[in-house]
């Protein structure tokens, strides 16, 4: 099983990381092989963190939160997947965005604990999943003027771009609130292949899609304004399938925290 979740992970009104503190409760419960958790883990849009109103620098609320997640995960012994966000206060405001960097991290944790930039193409136990917390649903969604009469949903039309052009992020020119270094674009933004799983986690409607074979989900973000939101998890399970693509997701749900 694999479990997705994305930032915010503190509710509008408050920096109390109550949404994370349950995320956890459910990891330990549910025990997923793989935890994928997209930021921003200390959102730069939060109105504390806008008025500087911590008790302490960005990067020692980041180690904190990173540390809160590490060991209380480290019973269900779950391997945690961490992707920055470009709303990440304390990190490179840059797209494509590098890994977080933590040297503070315990020995013991390490082979458990993996820091991958965005966008991100990884290969779990054969199973090709395509990673970004960028929300190109969004900037996307805003640029459309027309669609072909009897096309498919919106949603759909915008994943298909992706997939057929080969790119995490296919809009020239760029959102205006997106700082594109274009020279490691086309090494690090490009889709190398067709994924079995894109994850592309947006302030629009969570969903869970099938489109050109790859298994396209939105888990929502984990809080909503003052209250709780939602986050996803796939079940899956690798067949050897003899010169045909098949899919490996067996089950896909968004749940409520």
């Amino acid at each position: 099983m694999v479990l997705l979740a994305c930032g915010p992970y503190t509710p509008s009104d408050s920096l109390a990381y109550d949404p994370l503190t349950d995320l956890i409760q459910a990891i330990a419960r549910d025990r997923p092989d793989v935890c994928v958790l997209f930021g921003p883990f200390l959102d730069a849009k939060h109105e504390q963190v806008e008025n500087c109103r911590l008790l302490g620098s960005f990067a020692e609320v980041f180690k904190l939160c990173l540390k809160t997640i590490v060991e209380g995960t480290r019973s269900a012994g779950s391997h945690l997947v961490f992707v920055p966000s470009l709303r990440d206060v304390h990190h490179d405001y840059v797209y494509p965005q590098p890994p977080f960097l933590c040297p503070e991290l315990p020995k013991d944790d390490k082979p458990r604990v993996h820091f991958v930039s965005d966008p991100c193409t990884l290969d779990v136990d054969g199973v090709v999943f395509g990673l970004t917390s960028t929300d190109l649903l969004f900037h996307m969604g805003a640029e459309e003027i027309s669609c072909s009469a009897g096309s498919s949903d919106r949603f759909t039309r915008i994943l298909k771009h992706v997939l057929t052009q080969r790119s995490y992020y296919p809009l020239y020119p760029p959102s205006e609130e997106l700082n594109v270094d274009y020279e490691s674009f086309y090494s690090y933004a490009s889709l190398p292949v067709t994924p079995d799983v894109l994850v592309t986690p947006s302030e629009l409607r969570y969903f869970v899609k099938d489109v050109l074979g790859c298994v396209c989900i939105n888990p929502g973000r984990l809080t909503k304004g003052q209250v709780g939101g939602t986050y996803g998890r796939l079940y899956l399970q690798r067949e050897d399938a003899k010169g045909e693509r098949k899919s490996p997701c067996v089950a896909a749900q968004v749940v409520k925290i």
